[in-house]
């Protein structure tokens, strides 16, 4: 006879024991569902707030796109403190079953009628529980062939294993301190990049003038325009693809260029850190890189810089949405042959480029680490969640 498993994690709480139970989910959490309201309902001042799908990211509730409505049409539960706000219905299969926790007090706020709310004692452990592949395996099973969505009648009905009320105190009390680090560090993102998005548009000329609001107290003289063509010494399309995988020259292609693994290939080192790439082809035609070294992808081109490289980085990438409205072929976009014969370009003297240049690469290099910092605490909890859940 085969040995029946237990019904144990793989990773406890010192103290922990005994098997874990088998219960739907309805036996362990109350279920209320969202208002239905009309476009005619929605008011500008003083209604009451409802939460949407946009209204959730990263489990987290956020603003986003906020709906209020007027407060006497309001007839559905008001959200407490603990509840757990699902997805259940949305033109997007991988939205359903997305969720975020009350963590504070919300007055005068309801959720939609496309989505539905969990109410339980133990609600830092069931709102882990509905961050576990577990639960994301049931939501994929009950979904409708043609109708994305969830009811409550199968969210009563999903089966999942719960321990005892102490270690279900201790697990949520576990994931909602890292959840917490997770979204500190987001913040902390979140405000550097402001940080960087504000001196951007202080630290460089406006259009039509030739002296920036903010700079360093030592720089004084004004910024001359030149086009693009003028402060590059030259620029090359890639050659390097996929197919020439193999040789020791890092493959500079979007995957490796937007954060992933690096591979190599079989053709000589063409690009160096202080050359500034652009995505030349494709939907993602125009975007702009630096600090990169290797052999360019074909679909990419490099400018080799007359002064500093970082510099020129910095001003293309706070021009970005210029070049993608203005700088781009219709239909399939590739970036126009002429760019750097049309592309103007403001410069002060090399000395405050490369300061302007260094002091931009170190907010890119504190955003970098923290994203990194973010990643391994987001990677650490997936661990977790795989293993702290039966």
């Amino acid at each position: 006879m085969m040995k029946e498993k237990k019904l144990v994690p793989k990773r406890r709480f010192k103290g922990s024991e005994g098997e874990w139970n088998t219960y739907n989910l309805g036996e362990k959490v109350e279920f209320f569902s969202g208002l239905t309201y009309s476009p005619n309902d929605a008011v500008l001042n003083d209604g009451t707030l409802v939460i949407r799908s946009s209204n959730i990211k990263n489990n987290q509730i956020i603003d986003a796109d906020n709906v209020y409505v007027n407060k006497q049409i309001v007839n559905s539960e008001q959200v407490r403190v603990g509840d757990i706000i699902v997805v259940v219905r949305n033109g997007s299969r991988d939205l359903i079953g997305k969720n975020a926790v009350v963590r504070e007090e919300m007055t005068d706020t309801v959720i939609g009628a496309f989505m539905t709310g969990i109410r339980s004692k133990y609600y830092n452990f069931n709102n882990a529980l509905l961050n576990t592949n577990l639960f994301k395996r049931q939501v994929a099973q009950n979904l409708g062939a043609t109708i994305n969505q969830i009811t409550i009648g199968m969210f009563n009905k999903m089966v999942f294993n719960f321990p005892n009320k102490e270690e279900q105190q201790k697990i949520g009390e576990f994931f909602k301190v890292l959840d917490e680090r997770i979204a500190n560090k987001e913040r902390k993102i979140a405000k550097v990049k402001a940080l960087k998005s504000a001196y951007l548009t202080e630290m460089f000329p406006q259009e039509g003038e030739t002296v920036p609001k903010r700079r360093f107290k030592e720089f004084t003289e004004e910024w001359n325009y030149c086009l693009l063509k003028e402060v590059i010494n030259s620029e090359f399309k890639g050659r390097a693809k996929a197919e020439m995988l193999g040789g020791n020259s890092p493959y500079l292609d979007t995957d490796h260029l937007n954060g992933g693994e690096v591979s190599y290939v079989n053709l000589p080192k063409d690009v160096e850190k202080d050359d500034v790439l652009i995505l030349w082809d494709g939907s993602q035609a125009g975007m702009v890189y630096h600090g990169f070294e290797g052999a360019l992808g074909s679909t990419l081109k490099a400018y080799k810089p007359k002064y500093s490289g970082e510099y020129l980085y910095q001003f293309l990438k706070k021009n970005q949405k210029v070049i993608f409205e203005q700088y781009r072929t219709p239909n399939i976009p590739h970036v126009i042959n002429t760019f750097v014969d049309e592309f103007w370009i403001c410069i002060p003297s090399i000395e405050e480029q490369q300061k302007i240049g260094q002091f931009f690469k170190n907010l890119d290099d504190q955003i970098r680490t923290e994203e990194k910092k973010l990643e391994k605490l987001k990677k650490m909890k997936e661990a977790y969640l795989e293993e702290m859940f039966v």
